[in-house]
């Protein structure tokens, strides 16, 4: 496998190993998500002239109380003026919010993944037009009991620069519904978990599970207001 550098979200810079994984079918249906909203985006390293990357995530999803499947759909967009280079976008999952699989993308081997995530996948997006977007369905599941972030790095193809990062920005309700059938979830809220004294809901399977990390035990480094968190250091 190919070592790659991955500069994003949390934590150390790793090498990245992709393990590509067999496309699924998509299982949850990304409808109803509302405005897609940029929130908690910010450009990190610079890009080329001309060209503006940015991400979109919906302002709401909904996550089904009984299998605690959800569906979001991440989209990338070039909102300058010339075609991009090649480029990649992750989907990285965080807490009780884990990516299960996102169209057309390679998951991120567990060793590799960013400090603090629990799961991630690598997106080949290659070149993008000047006013041009790529969306990508993406699977994941939501523990209900939890708290759960998602970010959306936007890398060059070969991981040495991140040229705008969105998150981990939470997705979350204030009101947790456990007996209904779905839980409405918005972007930018922090979840407040179903209480122990309270209703449970339906546990199935390990959803919330952690994937062992590959740089585990490094320190979070909050930079800057919209919540990127990221560092650097030479592959060996």
């Amino acid at each position: 496998m190919s070592s790659r550098r991955m500069a994003v979200v949390t934590g150390s810079l790793v090498t990245a190993s992709f393990s590509a994984v067999m496309i699924l079918p998509f299982t949850a249906a990304a409808d109803d998500q509302g405005p897609a909203s940029g929130k908690g985006g910010k450009a990190v390293d610079q890009a080329p002239a001309g060209v503006k990357l940015t991400t979109t995530l919906p302002e709401k999803i909904s996550v089904d109380n009984s299998s605690q499947k959800t569906a979001i759909t991440a989209t990338v967009k070039n909102e300058g003026t010339k075609d991009s280079t090649g480029i990649r976008l992750l989907v990285v999952g965080f807490d009780g919010l884990k990516v299960t699989n996102v169209q057309g993308c390679d998951a991120i081997a567990a060793k590799d993944l960013p400090a603090g995530s629990n799961s991630g996948f690598s997106c080949p997006v290659g070149a993008l037009g000047a006013g041009k977007s790529k969306s990508y369905p993406v699977d994941a599941t939501f523990d209900l009991g939890r708290t759960g972030k998602i970010c959306l790095p936007v890398q060059s193809a070969d991981g040495k620069k991140t040229f705008w990062q969105q998150g981990p920005v939470p997705f979350g309700t204030t009101n947790p519904s456990p007996n209904a059938p779905a839980t409405p979830l918005l972007l930018g809220t922090d979840n407040k978990p179903v209480g122990p004294s309270g209703d449970q809901l339906p546990k199935t399977g390990a959803g919330s599970d952690v994937l062992p990390l590959g740089a585990a035990g490094a320190a979070l480094v909050a930079a800057g207001v919209a919540g990127v968190w990221w560092s650097r250091r030479p592959t060996g």
